[in-house]
């Protein structure tokens, strides 16, 4: 039995150990993406984000090894909602695009994206400032654009029920972009709720009005 309590001692310990590492991880993404999508790339300094989150710089770097490697992380979370190692095409949200009739389908769609965009709207626009001085950080974008592109085709095809074409894929890509929604909320002043308004109608117009198998 007294051998017993320090194992079990040990353990919990340790399990609580990495649950405050996972939320001291979890402070830092959110003041990063906070600080970056408000100041952008150049103005945010490591110990910005460190001095929002109440923790060190030291700590911030041992959790992320550069300020590359923040922004990165801060966008993963953002895109997704949460910390979950699951990327979005795996999600229930995302496989809900495919359930339901063909105006839920449309409105599921302009939903999931008006919700990211909401969420990455700073944090993107200083990925695009860094990626204009940084090679290996418009690498590391294309990249994402490519990924992004995909997501794109998987959705809408599960939106209309069989595959889109790959001009469609690539106008919805386009139309999809976060510039566009920057665009209408920032410099036209529309509600995110109009702005997922008019993307559902936007989005049935590309795809023709086709039929949900």
């Amino acid at each position: 039995m007294s051998s017993a309590q320090p194992q079990a001692r040990r353990a919990y310990q340790s399990s609580r150990r990495r649950q405050q590492a996972a939320e001291t991880r979890s402070a830092v993404l959110d003041s990063a993406t906070r600080v970056f999508g408000e100041r952008g790339w150049a103005a945010t300094g490591m110990r910005d984000v460190a001095r929002e989150s109440g923790v060190s710089v030291e700590t911030v770097y041992a959790y992320f090894g550069s300020k590359s490697d923040l922004l990165l992380a801060a966008i993963d979370v953002a895109v997704v909602g949460d910390a979950e190692p699951v990327p979005l095409a795996r999600r229930d949200v995302f496989a809900a695009l495919g359930q339901g009739s063909r105006e839920e389908r449309m409105q599921a769609a302009a939903r999931l994206v008006t919700d990211i965009h909401r969420r990455t709207a700073g944090v993107n626009l200083a990925l695009r400032e860094a990626a204009a001085s940084d090679p290996e950080l418009d690498r590391v974008m294309r990249e994402r654009e490519d990924g992004r592109r995909a997501n794109v085709e998987e959705g809408l095809s599960l939106v209309v029920g069989h595959p889109v074409t790959e001009q469609q894929a690539d106008a919805l890509w386009a139309v999809l972009d976060i510039g566009v929604y920057r665009m209408l909320t920032d410099l036209r002043a529309w509600a995110p709720q109009q702005y997922q308004d008019w993307l559902a109608g936007a989005l049935d117009r590309l795809l023709d009005g086709g039929r949900c198998d």
